[in-house]
């Protein structure tokens, strides 16, 4: 079982005073995940959500993530996890994303998890760091939770629970350990090799975009008023004024192509003009195949499309990974 289930009430786009977590209206489609572990009990699953779901939601830290863990432990699942930046293992985007891979307690898989040393699963044999590898953060401490036996189901996790869940981790048994790792980074890749040649004068900003852009891409203190009448200011530091095409690309976001901050802007390497990222170029960014979302949609709605969309080359390794698990089975 595969899935992305929505991020919106965990993602920091949202304001903490408006996240929901679990609670909110896109949050709640973990349940349906949790129904389908119970009715169908999948031998292996994998998960994906941005990496504040490990500190969702703001009031009650690690509350979403414990009821989830708990879910998984009462279906019968061990669960390993880790936080993964696609730009540390050469993937041509700065993307972070949880991701959360289980096995059922009748597979073999299961039985790592309970055979080694909870720091040598971490860094060494869980799926994780054989694929992605890295060594423990400094100063980091292994943690631990109990989310059966010190809580009696559910309710009471939502209720009681707070604690830290570290980038990552594994359960088993209903015992947590998690600890901070730091990435063993491989060579980048740069934006600069992804770049298409030719670009049509469409992508190219004019007098009047090249202002907004500076503006908004520029430091900035701006009084606001809340809707309770709360005055503030609101401020934004400075970022380049277009993007570095030596580097990997910032994460995208679905608004990307728009006249927005988090817009990619770069200075074409044929014409020194500065012009948006193309459809084709956020779609290598992804690492899809050339014109993938060229299905006869509006350039806005393929921008879109990549902004939701996950760096292909991250769950290539995990799908090759979790396939050799499933022939070990047999």
């Amino acid at each position: 079982m595969c899935g992305g289930f929505p991020c919106q009430d965990y993602s920091v786009a949202h304001t903490l005073s408006h996240s929901k977590g679990i609670n909110g209206k896109k949050g709640v489609l973990w349940w349906q995940i949790n129904d389908i572990l119970l009715a169908k009990k999948p031998p292996f699953v994998l998960l994906e959500n941005v990496d504040r779901l490990l500190k969702s939601p703001a009031k009650q830290r690690g509350r979403d993530f414990a009821i989830m863990l708990r879910c998984f432990s009462d279906n019968g699942y061990v669960v390993e996890w880790r936080v993964i930046n696609a730009a540390d293992y050469g993937h041509p985007q700065k993307r972070r994303r949880i991701f959360i891979f289980a096995s059922h307690s009748s597979t073999k898989n299961a039985n790592i998890y309970n055979s080694e040393e909870p720091e040598k699963t971490l860094l060494e044999t869980g799926i994780f760091p054989s694929i992605f590898r890295v060594i423990k953060a400094k100063d980091s401490k292994l943690i631990n939770h109990d989310i059966v036996h010190n809580f009696k189901d559910l309710v009471s996790i939502s209720e009681k629970f707070s604690g830290k869940f570290e980038n990552s981790g594994f359960m088993t048994n209903g015992k947590v350990y998690t600890i901070k790792t730091a990435p063993i980074q491989e060579p980048t890749t740069p934006l600069k090799q992804l770049v298409e040649n030719n670009v049509s004068e469409e992508y190219y900003l004019n007098e009047q975009k090249l202002t907004k852009f500076k503006y908004l891409r520029g430091s900035k203190k701006v009084k606001r008023t809340s809707k309770s009448g709360f005055e503030y200011n609101y401020s934004e530091g400075a970022m380049r004024p277009v993007d570095d095409l030596s580097l990997p690309a910032r994460t995208m976001l679905t608004s990307e192509g728009t006249t927005n901050r988090s817009t990619h802007i770069i200075q074409d390497p044929q014409t020194n003009k500065i012009r948006l990222l193309t459809p084709i170029e956020c779609e290598r960014i992804n690492q899809f195949p050339d014109n993938w979302t060229d299905t006869g949609m509006p350039n806005r709605r393929r921008y879109f499309m990549m902004g939701n969309a996950l760096v292909c080359g991250i769950i290539k390794k995990l799908g090759k990974a979790i396939n050799t698990i499933i022939e070990n089975e047999e």
